[in-house]
């Protein structure tokens, strides 16, 4: 059971949380906009969770927290909390995210990891406690963190175009994440449009991708909650738009776990859009 509700609380810290987490990420530099987002986790129908998620996106930087904690029966077996929180610049028509920080507390020992990096490249990583050796994990080399993502960072994906980005586009891509620990690839497909109701904020349609997760470096093969995420094909991720950018978000994530159907979804989706800086709005600052 314990590796099934990490994983699901892991989905908080890409979505706001994954499990289920090359797009590289983007948006014109004339386009802003903050989101101001609820979730609530189930299993099985039973809720177990619940979390936050904050983004914004400005002129020349953005900044993205995410904080969640369990809930109800689940703080019986897995008791916790955590946040975490992505940053970085506004480069022409990119964001680079440039420092990653997460602290989590699931009441036998705090675990904090800290992640700086330049063009997608890690150049600075602190992870406590380490990884107990284990001589059958493949291990991370350099080339692994090279061209990668952080897990907050990777759940902000930039649609190319002109046209409506709910479309099968934003799930044409792969995504490379290194959470510090493991070296991963989020593979997306497109399955469908669905229409969604928050119960505040966005109304409106989503577009659903399957996602494939794939493990590079960083795990020990043999562990069966590798085995078991590796064998899955009905993983799903629905994601929203953040109003004033061409970046969509999840708005809910759903994974088959072994003690029933595991979702994390919106229960708030507040998402505005705000006004480009002028010239001289920009030197006031």
């Amino acid at each position: 059971m314990h590796w099934s509700l990490t994983r699901i609380s892991r989905g908080f810290r890409l979505a706001g949380a994954g499990v289920v987490t090359a797009c590289l990420l983007g948006a014109s530099a004339g386009a802003q906009g903050k989101l101001d987002a609820h979730y609530v986790a189930t299993l099985a129908g039973v809720p177990i969770g619940k979390g936050a998620w904050l983004i914004d996106i400005g002129d020349d930087q953005f900044t993205a927290a995410a904080s969640g904690m369990t809930t109800g029966l689940l703080r019986v077996f897995a008791p916790g909390q955590g946040n975490s929180a992505s940053r970085g610049g506004v480069r022409g028509d990119v964001l680079m995210p440039t420092l990653f920080v997460s602290t989590i507390n699931n009441d036998k020992r705090i675990e904090e990891l800290r992640i700086v990096l330049s063009a997608g490249t890690v150049k600075e990583l602190v992870v406590d406690p380490p990884n107990s050796p284990n001589p059958d994990r493949i291990p991370v080399t350099e080339a692994h963190r090279r061209g990668v993502v952080d897990p907050v960072s990777a759940a902000l994906i930039r649609v190319s175009g002109n046209g409506d980005p709910i479309s099968p586009e934003a799930c044409r891509r792969t995504i490379p994440v290194f959470d510090g620990r493991m070296r991963f690839d989020l593979q997306l497909s497109f399955m469908r449009i669905e229409n969604v109701r928050a119960p505040k904020g966005y109304q409106g349609p989503v577009v659903v991708c399957g996602v494939q997760f794939v493990p590079l470096a960083g795990y020990v093969p043999q562990r069966p909650a590798i085995k078991y995420l590796m064998a899955q094909q009905d993983m799903e991720i629905w994601l929203a738009p953040i109003s004033g950018t061409r970046i969509v978000v999840p708005y809910r994530i759903s994974l088959q776990t072994p003690l029933g159907r595991g979702v994390l979804e919106a229960t708030q989706f507040v998402a505005v859009a705000t006004p480009r800086s002028t010239p001289a709005t920009a030197a006031a600052r």
